[in-house]
């Protein structure tokens, strides 16, 4: 079997160090060299022909993401940031993934040999699905929007024609992702309408990231977007996103429904978890829900989507052409949890067109 080849950048030498280590530990990656910087890995892609890149985000003599989005324009190619975990840190892998990184990682906490074991397994893991994944290659007028600003790109949301109807109804929409999924989420959210029905998301994601993924989704879409506090009233118009590290969960309280976080254990290896959203969405919305799973490793998710459409729900997954993994979406279409494949510019339309169906 031909082996990943891997090229670690990172300024400090401790860290290409130990993602040396980390990569090395796996028989089916082979990491053919290392850089201090951009300027010398952009002579070494051309030397040693990578198939991933592992990308620091601040450099010396080039930022991250400047030399990404030259990458994505001149070379298109699979990489995995690596991020610090602060709210900085969260802002540029943000604007990163918008340029074409596949995932991230964040950097290890050295003291913790526990820790390490779990870090040097998930980097494997991404690492693996970055080679096989399918890259978004940028236009020319492609920029990621910074920080605090509205993205002056983004798709004019879908005519609301059936205003009434998502106002005078009860319908939730329930959304699922992992790998590529913070791109997907932005382009079906840029497509509601300000009245759609109300939406929760479970994107895994860290507890430092999801702040800032939600302020970003909240510029990009005519809905308003929060991260989820425990029990907050859902109504529509409004985006629900699980805070990391945090189960979300739909509950009713009287004729309410609202959001519940809870601590319990990951399940399939991830808090929060898209199965314990679904399920419960499953359980307290049956037939009056709609389910989404998006682009994201794994198989999260895949049994929750059953669930809800064992319950009576309308439920679709995104389809392999546009996801940039198809793991999970993949693995809820071979259970038959999806009645439907989308590609992704076509899901928002059919999440809304499920929702006036079942209204009808």
């Amino acid at each position: 079997m031909k082996k990943i080849r891997v090229l670690v950048i990172d300024d400090s030498a401790l860290m290409r160090k130990l993602l040396v280590e980390f990569l090395s530990e796996d028989p089916q990656i082979e990491v053919v060299g290392t850089a201090p910087d951009p300027i010398i890995a952009r002579d070494k892609i051309k030397v040693l022909n990578p198939d991933v890149l592992t990308l620091d985000i601040e450099m010396p003599r080039m930022d991250g993401l400047t030399f990404l989005e030259n990458l994505m324009r001149l070379r298109p190619m699979p990489v995995v940031m690596v991020s610090s975990l602060t709210e900085r840190g969260a802002e540029v892998t943000l604007q990163a993934l918008e340029l074409g990184a596949v995932d991230f990682v964040t950097k290890p906490k050295i003291d913790l040999e526990a820790g390490l074991r779990e870090y040097a397994h998930d980097l494997i893991l991404k690492v693996k699905a970055a080679a096989s994944a399918r890259i978004r290659v940028l236009s020319p007028n492609t920029r990621p929007a910074p920080s605090g600003s509205a993205h002056a790109a983004a798709p004019a949301p879908l005519p609301a024609l059936r205003r009434g109807l998502f106002r005078t109804t009860e319908r939730i929409i329930a959304v699922g992702a992992s790998t590529g999924g913070t791109e997907a989420i932005k382009d079906v959210l840029a497509m509601m309408p300000a009245d759609a029905p109300a939406i929760l998301i479970t994107q895994h994601i860290p507890a430092a990231f999801s702040g800032p993924f939600a302020a970003r989704m909240d510029r990009s879409s005519a809905m308003s977007v929060c991260e989820a506090r425990d029990g907050q009233q859902i109504v529509p118009g409004h985006v629900y996103i699980a805070p990391g590290d945090w189960h979300l969960s739909l509950a009713r309280d009287g004729a309410r429904y609202v959001c519940r976080l809870d601590q319990a254990p990951p399940q399939n290896r991830h808090r929060p978890s898209v199965d314990v959203l679904f399920r419960s969405v499953a359980h307290h919305a049956g037939a009056n829900a709609v389910g989404a799973v998006l682009t994201g490793m794994g198989d999260d998710g895949a049994r929750g989507l059953l669930a809800m459409r064992e319950a009576g729900a309308r439920t679709l997954v995104q389809d392999e052409a546009s996801s940039v993994v198809w793991g999970m979406p993949g693995a809820a279409f071979k259970l038959g949890a999806a009645e439907q494949i989308c590609e992704l510019s076509h899901i928002a339309e059919s999440l809304l067109a499920f929702c006036g169906a079942q209204a009808a």
